[in-house]
């Protein structure tokens, strides 16, 4: 790149210091690129003498080849550099089956709503996987938890938060309890959906090694195969730390008790560092617009049995 532009502009100035000028360096630096050039080639393009430059024949043919190459790739990078500043288009969302709801919902309609000539085409993602889509340009932006230790993803602004709860049995010893503290979570045996593929931040967001006293978690990991999985939890064989309003656990023959002393984990927008543009920035923008923590209704308990006693909302961090 740097070597067709001081040979083009050598080429038009006949001049290496006007060359130098126009493309604001040096005039040694100029010539260096040029004699580069001139060794890849294998023969002279300039013949140059102390009072004058003049392109050889075999400079003139590559200066009329060079050019119209030059001239088109440069209006594809201009066609690049406005398409990355212009938010029109279509925008790809993952989401993972989790995460699905109001927030994701209303994150959609006032994007599209406020961007005009924008549309999001929502996609479902992998739960074990979560990454691998967006990693592969299957989607632009994934929608998921916000507890990312990726050197190649950024966490951008979340759109809303959920409390934790410990789902159990309704037989289990803790069923009908109104809470359960965070350092509870070490005297009982907890179920690791989704234990192996799991991205490590992501599981010990979820479900963290050790108690804030540093008391050891026993994490065990059950069948990835999610009917089995809450089967064994509605048994009271094992309880599962997991989100308030996680939809595959209200059933009547499992409880959700507040977890105390666990922060609410948040929801939000991820995507790959390398591939931030302006349709990514005006979803990220409306996020923070929208999303107000002391407001988020998603955060309540809501009660699945008769044994839950809802308590309010948190207040906003």
């Amino acid at each position: 790149m740097a070597q067709a532009e001081a040979f083009l502009a050598v080429a038009e100035e006949l001049h290496f210091g006007r060359a130098a000028e126009r493309l604001h360096v040096s005039q040694p630096r100029v010539s260096r690129l040029i004699v580069m050039l001139e060794r890849q080639v294998g023969a002279k393009l300039f013949d140059r003498t102390s009072r004058r430059v003049a392109l050889t024949p075999l400079g003139e043919q590559f200066r009329d080849e060079l050019g119209a190459a030059y001239a088109q790739m440069q209006a594809a990078l201009d066609h690049a550099r406005r398409a990355a500043r212009q938010a029109a288009g279509v925008l790809r969302i993952g989401f993972t089956v989790g995460v699905q709801g109001e927030a994701l919902t209303q994150l959609v309609a006032a994007f599209e709503a406020g961007n005009h000539g924008c549309r999001a085409l929502l996609y479902e993602v992998e739960t074990l996987g979560p990454y691998r889509a967006l990693r592969a340009g299957e989607v632009d932006v994934l929608v998921n938890w916000l507890a990312v230790d990726e050197p190649d993803l950024t966490a951008g602004p979340a759109i809303d938060r959920r409390d934790r709860v410990l789902a159990v049995g309704a037989t289990h010893p803790l069923a009908k309890r109104i809470s359960v503290s965070v350092e509870e979570l070490a005297d009982y045996e907890l179920a690791a959906i989704a234990f192996g593929p799991l991205p490590a931040a992501l599981r010990d967001a979820f479900m963290p090694p050790h108690t804030p006293s540093g008391r050891p978690v026993r994490r065990t990991p059950v069948p990835p195969n999610l009917p089995e999985a809450v089967a064994e939890i509605a048994r009271g064989h094992i309880a599962h730390p997991t989100m308030a309003g996680t939809q595959f656990l209200r059933r009547d023959d499992i409880v959700l008790i507040p977890i105390i002393g666990l922060p609410p984990i948040r929801l939000g927008l991820i995507w790959r560092t390398a591939h931030y543009n302006a349709r990514i920035r005006a979803l990220a923008a409306t996020a923070r617009a929208i999303y107000r923590p002391s407001a988020c209704t998603s955060a309540r308990l809501r009660p699945t049995t008769q044994h839950e006693i809802p308590r309010p909302s948190p207040a906003a961090p």
